[in-house]
C-alpha cells in the first residue's frame, strides 16, 4: 500500500506520471535559510530539521517511465540529479510537507522540456552517466553530469543490508515529503502529490560531491555544498506515482 499524505482519496487528482525511482543517493547539507527565501513559492514556509534548513543533492535512476499512461520511446530509463529543499503548507487536514527544486538535471532535452511545460520545474538537459550495483545490493553508487565541458559527480558507498526507515529519524525527514511545489510563471504556486511505499535505506559509509557547483547553482548554494554533509543515505527506491498539479488559491 503506498504511503501518501493524509488526504481524502476522493480528492486525489488524475495520474500524470508513473515510474520507478531506484538507487537514490541523497547527500544533505545545512544552508542559510536566507538563501532559500528567494526560491520559496508563495504560501509555503521552510520545513526545518532540528532548527536547520537543509538542502539535498540527489542522484537516482528513473525507470519504466510513463507519461499519461504512455511509454515514450527512448525516454523511459534515464538518470536524474537534483538539488532540492524542504517546505510545508498548512492544509485542511494539517501540514503538507513537500519539496521545492532548485535545479533538476536529466540527460535528454525532451524530458526537460516536458517538465518545464507541465510543471514549470527548473529542468536542464546535460550529458549524464551512472554506475550502481545490482538492485538491492550494497556497493558504490555514482552519478555524473557534464557542465561546461567538465564532469561533476556525486556518490556514496554502502555496506550490509538496507534498513526500514525509522519513525522520527533523519532519513524519515528527508524521504517522507510527499508533495512537490513550483512557482508558476504568473507568480502563483502549483502543488502536486507523489505516492510511493516507505523505502529502505543504507547509511552511507563514504560519500562525495565534486565539480563546479557554485556556477551551476549560485554562490550561496555552492558554499553550502562545499562543506561536509550533515548526513548521507542511499535508498533502494520503488514504484512511484506523480499526480497532476493544481494551482493554489
Amino acid at each position: 500500500m503506498p504511503s501518501i499524505s493524509p488526504v481524502d482519496t476522493e480528492k486525489l487528482r488524475p495520474v500524470f506520471l508513473t515510474a520507478e525511482w531506484r538507487s537514490l543517493v541523497m547527500l544533505n547539507y545545512a544552508v542559510d535559510p536566507a538563501i532559500l527565501v528567494r526560491h520559496l513559492p508563495r504560501g509555503l514556509e521552510i520545513d526545518f530539521w532540528r532548527d536547520e534548513a537543509l538542502v539535498s543533492m540527489v542522484g537516482f535512476r528513473f525507470l519504466h517511465t510513463r507519461v499519461l499512461g504512455v511509454a515514450i520511446p527512448f525516454h523511459q530509463d534515464f538518470e536524474e540529479v537534483n538539488l532540492r529543499f524542504y517546505v510545508r503548507r498548512r492544509a485542511e487536514e494539517g501540514w503538507r510537507r513537500g519539496v521545492v527544486f532548485v535545479r533538476e538535471i536529466v540527460p535528454r532535452s525532451m524530458i526537460a522540456l516536458v517538465a518545464r511545460v507541465a510543471y514549470n520545474e527548473p529542468y536542464l538537459g546535460l550529458p549524464m552517466r551512472h554506475c550502481v550495483p545490482p538492485a538491492g545490493e550494497a556497493g558504490r553508487f555514482e552519478f555524473g553530469w557534464k557542465f561546461r565541458d567538465a564532469w561533476c559527480g556525486l556518490g556514496a558507498e554502502t555496506v550490509g543490508e538496507p534498513a526500514t526507515i525509522a519513525a522520527g529519524s533523519a532519513e524519515e525527514f528527508i524521504f517522507e515529503h510527499y508533495w512537490g511545489y513550483t512557482r508558476q510563471r504568473d507568480g502563483s504556486t502549483a502543488e502536486y502529490q507523489v505516492e510511493h511505499p516507505r523505502w529502505r535505506a543504507w547509511q552511507a559509509s563514504n560519500s562525495w560531491l565534486t565539480g563546479e557547483l557554485g556556477t551551476l547553482y549560485g554562490a550561496g548554494f555552492g558554499n553550502a555544498l562545499g562543506g561536509a554533509p550533515r548526513s548521507a543515505f542511499v535508498a533502494d527506491g520503488s514504484e512511484v506515482t506523480v499526480r497532476r498539479g493544481t494551482r493554489l488559491g
